[in-house]
């Protein structure tokens, strides 16, 4: 059984850094992905960030803030830099058993995290 735990969130001031951890388990097969969502209110879910079992990786969001990354515990880091007030959201941590590639839909991924907020104010 796949589990996600996300943690990290929290406020941060305007052009502040985040960090947001994906813990993961439960990987079976040669070949997963990934990624990062976030879901602010009254917008639809959007990628942010995607990262693959051969550590092909992809950024949707502002590629030149944010960036992930994996370590040799299969935990999913998504690095936030120069956060601004139009990143406040909810942020999930998504996968997906089976595909070679990143995909940037949320409709590809069977698995989800409960989601951890991210709120940038001043």
């Amino acid at each position: 059984q796949v589990q996600l735990v996300e943690s990290g969130g929290g406020l941060v001031q305007p052009g502040g850094s985040l960090r947001l951890s994906c813990a993961t388990s439960g990987f079976t097969g040669d070949f997963y992905i990934i990624s990062w969502f976030r879901q602010a209110p009254g917008r639809e879910r959007e990628g942010v960030s995607c990262i693959s079992s051969r550590r092909q990786t992809a950024t949707y969001a502002d590629s030149g803030r944010f960036s992930i990354s994996r370590d040799s515990a299969n935990t999913v880091f998504l690095q936030m830099n120069s956060l601004e007030p139009e990143d406040t959201a909810v942020y999930y941590c998504a996968a997906s058993i089976g595909p070679r590639f990143c995909q940037r839909l949320s409709r590809a991924y069977d698995y989800w995290g409960q989601g951890t907020q991210v709120t940038v104010s001043s």
